[in-house]
């Protein structure tokens, strides 16, 4: 006859169930500092070859303002006098009132370099990055006006909410090494 099995009795499953319990949790977070640490190596950007100025980036980041931020990439920027990241296509005159500007924050500013030259610079604490600039520059200018993600701001979301409601498909994990995006020289 074969022998019966043994039942553990309340005081040996107690102490059994703990055990188990807590391997299931070491091997979680072991598996889930593994999973960071590999996330870590990847930073998330916006590709300016993709990006369409939605808008999306100002209003579906989790931080207010975003960490979206629109950076000059100086290589292709001609200085222009009548830049139109700066000023929006149809206004009264050329003066930099208000009215004339296309950025809703002020966060461009304008300094005079020589006849005709000004040089134009991001005032980052004042932009939301909803990327108004950057379209302006892209339909009458060089393209010289970006969207880039800036990590010191970025809380590295699992899931970037700008990547989810991005339309075009242009914010995407890169390597941390390389953590900014320029366009490529054509």
């Amino acid at each position: 006859m074969p022998d019966k099995p043994r039942t553990m009795t309340r005081r040996e499953f107690v102490p059994e169930v703990v055990r188990g319990v807590g391997l299931m949790a070491a091997s979680g977070l072991l598996g889930a500092l593994t999973l960071r640490r590999g996330w870590s190596e990847t930073v998330w950007q916006i590709d300016p070859e993709k990006c369409v100025a939605c808008e999306h980036c100002a209003t579906a980041c989790v931080l207010a303002p975003s960490a979206a931020k629109v950076m000059h990439e100086y290589r292709v920027c001609g200085y222009c006098n009548l830049c139109f990241g700066y000023f929006v296509d149809q206004r009264t005159d050329d003066t930099t009132a208000a009215e004339n500007q296309r950025c809703p924050t002020d966060a461009i500013r304008r300094r005079f370099v020589e006849e005709p030259y000004y040089q134009y610079t991001i005032d980052e604490p004042k932009c939301i990055g909803c990327g108004i600039c950057v379209k302006g520059c892209k339909a009458f200018g060089n393209g010289s006006l970006i969207l880039q993600i800036r990590h010191d701001r970025c809380v590295g979301c699992n899931q970037c909410a700008i990547a989810t409601a991005c339309p075009a498909g242009a914010v995407a994990r890169v390597p941390a090494s390389k953590p900014y995006l320029l366009r490529r020289s054509e």
